[in-house]
């Protein structure tokens, strides 16, 4: 099981300075259910990122998939390939210069923290540091590359004499998981669990449901039922080459004076609302996510769907009997109901604003500070003070009043 603790980017998309999303719980008091123990850490079971148009929300979500898909594709590549990284061009000088990715976090009992800079071109740096036990607090090395080359430490066991079939532009961990080095195995298998998916491009995970909805048809069928979407049942069909073709739900049929006669199927992709059929697109990985405690991140997760059924699925993951395993949630979302709601701790609200460089800016609700200095308190009207800008991250709207006249203008 992988559990996050911190993610950090620098110099990627609208992402200049260094910027950091962590998910371990600040000293506050406030729904310790929303929280839970790993090791010498506590965790937040979910994190939501609020921000206008624009202000990097996508961007740190695609941050994150592109650290875990050049792990996971670095080893298929060859010498000529470009890392298809995307620099901060509004800069002249960083430009130009490689971009920063790093990941801190456990797998089962022991924390990891690994990262990479890298240009279209190349690897700049590489390291991986372990913390074994949270007996101790110093991290061990196990292996570190720069500029001059790859240093491997003895307890990095198996992956000596690696260094030298690591090209310029591959990962060394990634080179290490093709010749079977026990730990680069592990974590490869364990970003590889990390999910990342799209709110509103999510026809693609109509697979994941499926399969689960075979494994745990009753779980499935249960999950749907508590949603009380406006159909009795559903099930899972193939079409006539075995191939998935999402499902059929089963409604019941009324005579004049409302009795039940019989029921009706429809293809939920046919008949049922978009939202309806988001829901069943993303069941899968929230089920499975809440089932096996992995961290599972969607991009504008309330898009199609009604701020209700968005509240429930967060607190799935904040409820101690349906997450017992650390499962994450992290979303990004412009549904400001959830600030008003209970839902969320300080430290799980998160902000992303551009400054008039067109850098975004990463910060939580516990680390703002009100103009006098003060922090926000607990008691406040989160969703209230957002709206009203008082956490800045909203956009900044021009006066319309004489558009239409300046149209007219053009005309005469």
């Amino acid at each position: 099981m992988v559990h996050l603790i911190e993610f950090t980017v620098g110099n990627f998309l609208s992402f200049n300075e260094k910027k950091t999303l962590s998910m371990e719980a600040a000293g506050i008091r406030e729904l310790p259910e929303n929280t839970f123990v790993k090791g010498d850490c506590k965790l937040l079971k979910s994190a939501v990122v609020y921000g206008a148009n624009s202000s990097g929300k996508s961007n740190l979500i695609k941050a994150m998939e592109f650290m875990r898909k050049t792990i996971l594709n670095s080893s298929k590549m060859n010498s000529t390939d470009k890392l298809g990284v995307s620099s901060f061009q509004l800069n002249a000088e960083t430009a130009q210069s490689p971009s920063f990715f790093e990941i801190l976090f456990y797998d089962y009992n022991t924390r990891y923290r690994y990262g990479f800079e890298l240009d279209n071109e190349r690897i700049h740096a590489e390291w991986l540091y372990t913390l074994p036990s949270h007996n101790t607090k110093k991290e061990q090395l196990l292996f570190i590359r720069d500029s001059e080359g790859i240093a491997v430490n003895n307890s990095f066991q198996g992956a000596s004499g690696l260094e030298e079939r690591t090209r310029d532009n591959g990962l060394f961990l990634s080179v290490c998981d093709q010749f079977n080095v026990p730990i680069a195995k592990k974590l490869v298998y364990a970003v590889n669990s990390i999910t990342i998916v799209s709110g509103v491009n999510h026809d693609q995970l109509i697979t994941m449901t499926s399969i689960f909805m075979e494994n745990n048809t009753q779980l499935t069928k249960g999950f749907f039922q508590k949603l009380q979407l406006g159909f009795i049942d559903i099930n899972r069909i193939t079409d006539k080459r075995g191939w998935i073709d999402k499902a059929l739900t089963t409604h019941n049929v009324y005579d004049v004076k409302g009795n039940i006669e019989g029921q009706h199927h429809f293809k939920i992709v046919e008949s049922e609302s978009a939202g309806t059929n988001k829901i069943y697109d993303l069941t899968g990985h929230l089920l499975f996510a809440l089932q096996s405690g992995i961290t599972l991140i969607i991009d504008e997760l309330d898009a199609k769907l009604h701020p209700l059924l968005t509240k429930k699925i967060v607190e799935m993951f904040h409820s101690n009997e349906l997450n017992k395993n650390g499962a994450q949630l992290i979303f990004a979302t412009h549904d400001t109901n959830l600030l008003g709601c209970n839902c969320f701790r300080r430290d799980q609200i998160w902000f992303t604003e551009k400054n008039r460089k067109e850098e975004t800016d990463l910060y939580s609700l516990v680390e703002f500070r009100n103009v006098e200095g003060t922090k926000v308190r607990n008691d406040r009207n989160y969703e209230k003070d957002y709206i009203e800008g008082r956490y800045g991250a909203i956009p900044f709207i021009g006066d319309f009043s004489n558009l239409m006249k300046n149209g007219e203008k053009e005309r005469d």
